[in-house]
């Protein structure tokens, strides 16, 4: 079992079918070369000191390639804790941005992952200083705002007010703030110079046919808990892979997910053309041909 890593491999010969399977189905984390970058910069702000202009992040990629997968990480690596004063510090505060520009539902998100009441009469003056407060004391670093792209759901005139919101944040606290979301998030973020020019953008591209995507496929091979080795990297295995695929990470973990566990279910013990060609997955354009027809 050259192929596994030491960790996996131990696992593999003390495990059941069943803790393999469940293995199988877990969530993991492949360091690859864009990722890596952007984490990068991400611990970058939590040590970023206080100014006027601190530096902001914008993370664009498809849907299902990768974007949400790197800030969970960050903000499980920057978990709430208590400091030596008995407080209570939450480093990185993640939401999701409200289905369409509004400032009550925004402000409302904050508060409800900081576990905080919200008030259905409290006005949004009121409402906003309580936010503010909240990540003082909490000694916030870093906002995240996933699905960014939500924005462009409303008028012109609800889209600035909100993107006001996030400058003034950014103002009074003197925090990072990071955004996520589709290719549409650009326009998002041009839409006000302002923001423009405050927000680096880092683009997670779906993956290509060549030495990075074998790289991942190897390392995701080393986490597979099969006793075999799969020779994923085999150029007939990459193209059907790519090709199931569309070229999104998430694409590509769900299809090993779902061969893994054939592999082991079947006895197999490692991922075949056949295997691939039989798990129950639709490809991405595969899935928008049954909506279309």
């Amino acid at each position: 079992m050259k192929h596994l890593s030491e960790k996996t491999k131990i696992f593999v010969e003390t495990a059941s079918i069943e803790d393999r399977i469940l293995s199988c189905r877990n969530n993991k984390w492949i360091g690859y070369g864009q990722a890596t970058k952007i984490m990068s910069k991400l611990d970058e702000m939590i040590i970023y000191p206080k100014n006027h202009r601190m530096p902001n992040l914008l993370i664009v990629g498809d849907s299902n390639n990768g974007k949400t997968a790197i800030l969970d990480r960050f903000k499980k690596k920057h978990e709430s804790y208590v400091d030596e004063d008995i407080s209570v510090v939450n480093p990185v505060v993640y939401v999701q941005a409200p289905p369409e520009p509004d400032e009550r539902r925004f402000y409302n998100a904050i508060l409800e992952v900081l576990f905080a009441p919200t008030r259905t009469s409290e006005k949004l003056d009121s409402r906003y200083l309580r936010v503010k407060r909240l990540l003082e004391k909490l000694k916030t670093k870093v906002l995240i705002i996933d699905e960014i792209h939500h924005v462009l759901a409303g008028a012109p005139t609800k889209q600035r007010k909100f993107l006001n919101v996030i400058k003034h944040l950014a103002n009074d606290l003197q925090i990072c703030i990071v955004c996520a979301g589709t290719k549409l998030a650009f326009n998002v973020i041009q839409s006000d110079q302002q923001l423009a020019n405050r927000f680096e953008p880092r683009v997670l591209p779906r993956w290509n046919n060549d030495i990075e995507l074998k790289r991942l496929l190897l390392s995701f091979e080393t986490l597979l808990p099969l006793q075999k080795e799969s020779l994923l990297i085999e150029p007939s295995m990459v193209n059907k892979i790519l090709s199931m695929s569309d070229g999104l990470i998430g694409e590509i973990a769900k299809i090993l997910e779902l061969s893994s566990i054939e592999a082991l279910k079947s006895g197999e013990e490692k991922i075949t053309k056949d295997i691939l060609n039989n798990i129950d997955f639709l490809s991405p354009v595969d899935r928008k041909k049954k909506f279309i027809t």
